[in-house]
């Protein structure tokens, strides 16, 4: 066989489902042998949006997402999406077509050093030079994605190594297992546990990954422990737990910030520093940090770690909650009732154009809680984490590693390949939806019905409210949209503008029930932002 077919088939042999990119002329022979292959090719009308389709399959599935693209030019474009997925630690494998290795050494037309570009944003990068090494190059790459923390690899493949005959066969697929956690470190972190005045729990994506996030909650419940989650794991334990504090991440003085600034012990599982900087929960550098994960702890001033637990999450839990005795906590309520008094407070409010609170109470009432939101990176994030209630994890995903703008159009696409029997909605403030709004043309191609909610305010929002926080004006965030209900319609798309405040909640039912794309166009107020940033401090969030 060519090695482009032993390249297909050891993708196969990795459960690869489907492929996102864009055909170029250095992989020729893998687009022919596509053909015959039972992965299907999703065409996308820019690399980024494929790229970007890959990490969040990857997310949702825990398993590799695959996005190609030629070489030169078609690979930088993969550049941000691939980044995003290793930040934020989605498994992803990226492949890039290369010219042939007689013009590798030399300055040569759209000729790069695609392997040394990629290895700064990976976790591997590598490129083929011979069609025997195909078999340990896939394995290796998809072993690595998948490893905690997972993360994004990349492939070279020249195109006259692609051509090239071979007669091999892909290795077995053998999936690493985690560790067991050390009995006398279960021991000692159930004994601070035990020995602590007020503890609280600091949740973070590492319990979505390693589908930990049952066992979370029976610990918490269990010990009596409040829980407060990253953006990037909401839903990680459901809102309605007696225990749950909510999202952490926006302000200074939120409300489940508080609960830190009253611990004493500090308990943080799957928890990635990238998610939250823990200068900005731990400024005091003087509370017990114990550290519960698949992997040993990032080093930084401001999270000393006390002990670590290292290996199975769930294991890990439930011994340590077999062996710890319960709290009585003295703040939950307060904090929990709080949190859900300022969700409430804008449901029935009909001020035009529309709080940010009202599209989320409206948004969150219209979805079921199994329904997915890929949500995109702006001022309509930092309200999304905060007030978006979530029951389930990876139900409302966030980019907040490497948190680009531009993933939620084609995220949206790739959550509804993973989730065919869930509603997805795509909610996205105007400046990021145009980033990658091209691939609504391959949605309508493939028949995958998504709603996009564009936030519209006319600006770059989250830079126009730290500004107006900063220096009490703007500078240079203002902008003109298009008609975005006529730009809908150009796609075959519906298109809807909300002209009242009482329209959205129907017309969100609506566009949940259609079999294709909505195009919901809401203006928002985000006169809003400044009046929660005087009520709770000085905005935190890097983004």
């Amino acid at each position: 066989m060519k090695a482009s077919e032993l390249f297909l088939r050891s993708l196969e042999n990795e459960g690869v489902e489907y492929i996102f990119g864009i055909p170029g002329e250095e992989n020729l022979d893998v687009m022919d042998a596509l053909l015959e292959s039972k992965i299907q090719f999703i065409t996308t009308r820019h690399e980024q949006g494929a790229a970007f389709m890959a990490d969040v399959y990857g997310r949702l599935t825990g398993r590799a997402g695959v996005c190609l693209a030629t070489l030169g030019p078609g690979a930088t474009n993969l550049i941000t999406g691939v980044a995003d997925a290793n930040m934020d630690h989605a498994p992803l494998v990226a492949i890039a077509g290369q010219a042939s290795t007689s013009r590798l050494h030399k300055e040569s037309h759209q000729v790069l050093d695609l392997e040394a570009m990629f290895l700064p944003i990976t976790k591997y990068s590598t490129r083929i030079l011979s069609p025997d090494v195909i078999p340990e190059i896939i394995r290796k790459a998809f072993k690595v994605a998948q490893t905690e923390k997972t993360g994004a690899c990349f492939i070279e493949f020249p195109e006259n190594i692609a051509e090239m005959e071979i007669d091999d066969e892909p290795l077995r697929v053998k999936h690493a297992i985690s560790p067991e956690p050390a009995v006398e470190q279960v021991e000692r972190a159930a004994q601070l546990i035990a020995n602590a005045e007020n503890p609280i729990i600091l949740a973070g994506n590492g319990v979505v990954r390693s589908n930990a996030s049952k066992s979370l909650a029976d610990f918490a419940l269990k010990l009596g422990i409040p829980v407060a989650n990253t953006f990037m794991a909401k839903g990680v334990i459901p809102f309605r737990h007696p225990m749950a504090l909510g999202s952490v991440g926006l302000q200074s003085n939120d409300y489940a910030n508080c609960g830190f600034s009253n611990a004493d012990v500090i308990i943080c599982i799957g928890y990635d520093m990238v998610e939250y900087h823990p200068y900005l929960w731990h400024p005091s550098r003087d509370r017990t940090i114990i550290h519960i994960d698949s992997t040993h702890a990032e080093v930084d001033a401001y999270y000393s770690v006390v002990l670590g637990v290292i290996g199975n999450i769930n294991h890990s839990l439930n011994r340590i909650a077999d062996l710890s005795t319960p709290h009585v906590d003295k703040t939950m309520r307060t904090l929990r009732d709080s949190l859900i008094t300022e969700m409430n407070q804008h449901r029935d409010d009909l001020e035009f154009p529309v709080k940010p609170q009202k599209i989320i109470w409206d948004l969150r009432t219209a979805m079921d809680l199994k329904d997915i939101v890929i949500c995109d990176v702006g001022a309509h994030k930092m309200w999304m984490s905060r007030m978006f209630r979530c029951e389930h994890p990876n139900t409302c995903i966030i980019s907040n590693g490497f948190a680009s703008m531009g993933i939620a159009v084609p995220g949206a696409i790739a959550a509804k390949l993973a989730h065919p029997d869930r509603n997805v909605v795509a909610v996205t403030g105007d400046a990021g939806f145009l980033m990658n709004s091209q691939e609504i043309e391959t949605a309508m191609r493939l028949n995958i019905a998504i709603v996009i909610l564009i936030w519209n305010d006319a600006s770059y929002g989250l830079i126009e409210w730290k500004q107006q926080n900063q220096f009490g004006r703007s500078s240079n965030v203002k902008f003109t949209n298009p008609d975005f209900v006529q730009y809908a319609q150009s796609f075959g798309a519906v298109g809807v503008k909300i002209e009242k405040t009482e329209q959205l909640m129907s017309e969100l039912h609506q566009a949940l029930q259609r079999d294709t794309v909505t195009i919901i166009d809401c203006p928002v107020d985000y006169r809003e932002n400044l009046k929660l940033t005087e009520s709770l401090g000085q905005l935190t969030s890097p983004n």
